[in-house]
């Protein structure tokens, strides 16, 4: 990881918050901390700032590693975007200044269920509120302003990141200048929010989820989180990328007629489904898929899109992917026709790639060349 292209060792920062914040439903959090990382160096008039902001699954991790990963090279907690962010990539932290962070209701270090709830001693759990995009959003902007940046340059994501990219512009028009929104929509399908409910159900009805207080208890709802993870694993895979990489395959080389795994695929999504629950928080696996199904910025202006996105003053920069079933282009044609009709500045790349709705993380070639240019220009506003 010495290469010059590597951002190298980050660390991780904390903030804490004793100004009560008001959830969409109504919930208060009278306290509450975030986790981050910020890579690259803040200019003097504080205009690089770019906030990266993470999907279902993501965190505040997004680029390099960290020290004490030196001592295990083959097991280095490399950043989520780690393609994407560093010296020289299409996110240059030779131009921007990075923020990236762990949401709350998140599991990685941010006030989530299964942090302490000072009022009880025990895990908020169960009690932890429900948490929309819109709330995101306002705690992102209560930790930019502890940071003294009144305005961003950029904010982006992919998937649910991408949802609070273009929640910033409608909350905060005036302090974003652009945004990036990859791979993702401005609501759910039906058929998005029926594969999220059938992963909740499996976690729901595992019998050590108890409610959500399953921490008291000393255990996890391991097979539940298991088959939340390998639904939407398949989701986010396209049918080709699947039958290129595992086809019909077979692990045995012949039928064994039995129950347990034989082809090729079922062992790649029982291990991502085992890794999974070994890491994640089923409460958090909840509250993030319920943020994706209320996502809904036309739903107070009786589903009108262009109502909604008439308070945006930011330039977008709008990405699909061709197999991307899940997130289709289609979604995204729709989100650059409301801001076209809004007279907003719009650049829109439909990407041909085989990975599905993953591919707004990978390395590829087209993708990160339409995503450095529109980066370079947005450099070219300021003076680093």
């Amino acid at each position: 990881m010495s290469a010059s292209n590597s951002i190298g060792i980050v660390s991780e920062q904390r903030m804490n918050f004793d100004t009560p914040l008001q959830f969409q439903s109504g919930a208060v959090l009278p306290r509450y901390e975030l986790v981050y990382e910020t890579y690259g160096t803040l200019n003097a008039d504080k205009s690089n700032a770019i906030l990266v902001c993470h999907a279902l699954s993501g965190h505040h991790h997004v680029a390099g590693y960290y020290a004490e990963d030196e001592k295990n090279p083959k097991e280095k907690n490399i950043g989520w975007w780690d393609n994407m962010v560093g010296p020289g990539k299409p996110i240059d932290t030779n131009k921007f200044f990075v923020l990236g962070l762990n949401n709350l209701g998140g599991c990685n270090g941010s006030t989530g269920p299964s942090s302490i709830n000072p009022a009880t001693g025990q895990p908020f759990g169960a009690s932890f509120p429900l948490v929309t995009v819109e709330d995101w959003v306002e705690s992102q902007a209560r930790l930019a302003d502890r940071l003294g940046i009144k305005q961003f340059a950029a904010v982006l994501g992919g998937s649910l990141g991408g949802m609070q990219a273009m929640q910033w512009s409608l909350s905060f028009p005036e302090r974003v200048r652009h945004v990036l929104a990859i791979a993702t929509a401005p609501r759910l399908t039906t058929e998005n929010i029926a594969f999220n409910d059938v992963a909740r159900n499996a976690i729901l009805t595992d019998p050590d989820f108890h409610g959500g207080n399953f921490y008291q208890h000393g255990v996890v709802p391991t097979r539940g989180l298991r088959l939340a993870r390998m639904l939407g694993h398949i989701t986010y895979l396209s049918d080709d990328a699947m039958a290129g990489k595992f086809g019909r395959g077979l692990r045995a080389g012949k039928y064994s007629y039995n129950y347990d795994i034989e082809f090729e695929i079922e062992s790649y999504l029982r291990y991502q489904g085992d890794k999974f629950a070994a890491y994640f928080d089923a409460n958090t696996y909840l509250l993030m898929t319920k943020a994706l199904d209320y996502f809904d910025p036309a739903s107070n202006f009786g589903g009108d899109l262009n109502q909604a996105f008439a308070a945006a003053r930011a330039n977008f920069l709008v990405v699909s992917f061709s197999t991307d079933w899940r997130f289709a282009p289609e979604l995204s044609r729709t989100i650059v026709k409301s801001l076209l009709h809004n007279r907003r500045n719009v650049s829109y790349a439909e990407i041909s790639s085989t990975h599905g709705h993953d591919s707004f993380l990978m390395q590829h070639e087209h993708y990160h060349k339409v995503m450095r240019a529109y980066l370079n220009n947005i450099a070219s506003e300021f003076s680093a």
